[in-house]
């Protein structure tokens, strides 16, 4: 049996309402509930992705679902931070991550709305970036332009990537074969855990 159609027959049983409802409510809760710190949207986008690569899912509307839970999950996070900004960001939970929710406020300060946008790109940075902007005083009607463009580049991007990804498991198999492809698969992985792992020591020391 294909990779393929492994990947069919265990997430094509979830029905198509459920499968969008699902990965939009997961992209809307990370920045609106701030859950992003423990379980990234992006998975669900990348897992939706895929799922459209079998057509179980329509790419175009996935894609659509993504960019609206994330412009408005922005929003709430947005509305949060303006009036509970203090009290969140004191929270137990988040007291390890000072470091870098100090340096986004900083940036926030520095460089505005390009941040908004940038934050979107890391997980933490896109629970956070909302509130941190709610806090600064940024005007909304700013924050929603930076906001739309960065839910856009990134909701639409991620998705056709876990849609190209899925498309291209079987020619990857063709190529490699059933162990090949987990083999490459398996270095795929690890090099992106070492490569994150880096960049994240590289920010906060």
């Amino acid at each position: 049996m294909s990779v393929q159609q492994i990947v069919v027959d265990v997430l094509g049983t979830i029905p198509p309402p459920l499968a969008y409802v699902a990965v939009g409510a997961a992209v809307f809760a990370e920045a609106a509930l701030f859950v992003g710190f423990v379980v990234p949207g992006e998975s669900a986008v990348l897992v939706g992705g895929l799922l459209a690569s079998t057509g179980h899912l329509s790419v175009a509307l996935l894609a659509a679902v993504v960019v609206v839970a994330a412009i408005v999950g922005d929003t709430v996070g947005f509305e949060v931070g303006r009036k509970l900004g203090p009290r969140l960001i004191g929270a137990r939970a988040l007291r390890r991550h000072r470091p870098a929710i100090d340096a986004a406020r900083d940036r926030l300060r520095r460089k505005g709305g390009v941040t908004v946008v940038a934050g979107r790109f890391t997980a933490l940075l896109r629970a956070l970036t909302p509130a941190l902007a709610g806090m600064s005083g940024m005007p909304y009607r700013r924050f929603l332009a930076w906001n739309a463009a960065g839910g856009l580049l990134w909701g639409a991007g991620v998705t056709l990537l876990g849609y190209l990804a899925g498309r291209s498991l079987p020619l990857v198999e063709r190529s490699l074969g059933g162990v090949g492809l987990a083999v490459a698969s398996g270095f795929v992985v690890v090099g992106l855990v070492a490569w994150h792992r880096r960049r994240r020591l590289a920010r906060f020391g």
